[in-house]
């Protein structure tokens, strides 16, 4: 479990964040000890119980940020505090993607759909 020093400095992170207008959400998240994993193979479907020694490399947590580009998404993850202090530690950047990243399989029907879908999250979230 994080330090108090590190919730301290990962909050006032998070409070840049917010403050820049980039932060849309972030979590911690439990070990793989109390997580599952479902597997696919073919049709069929496996439950499969955590930890999950086996795994090299573990996501911590997230944060979900709406940034101008790669770069500014760098120099954000640049000014985070050590994660694991004492220990190797790495953050993962990566883009979420967006309706014109799919081409034309995503048919004017099925957009139509995921703004339909959004719009009753957002309803539920009282936004």
């Amino acid at each position: 479990m994080p330090s108090e020093k590190l919730h301290a400095e990962m909050g006032k992170y998070n409070e840049e964040l917010v403050k820049a207008g980039i932060m849309l959400a972030g979590e911690g998240l439990h070990p793989s000890s109390k997580g599952k994993r479902i597997q696919f193979s073919g049709g069929k479907r496996t439950v499969v119980d955590g930890p999950f020694a086996e795994t090299k490399e573990l996501i911590a947590g997230f944060w979900l940020w709406q940034v101008k580009s790669m770069e500014e998404a760098v120099e954000w993850a640049r000014r985070c505090p050590d994660p694991m202090p004492g220990e190797d530690a790495e953050l993962e950047i990566r883009p979420v993607f967006e309706a014109d990243d799919f081409g034309e399989e995503f048919t004017p029907e099925l957009r139509a759909q995921e703004d339909r879908l959004r719009a009753e999250i957002e309803k539920r979230a009282g936004k």
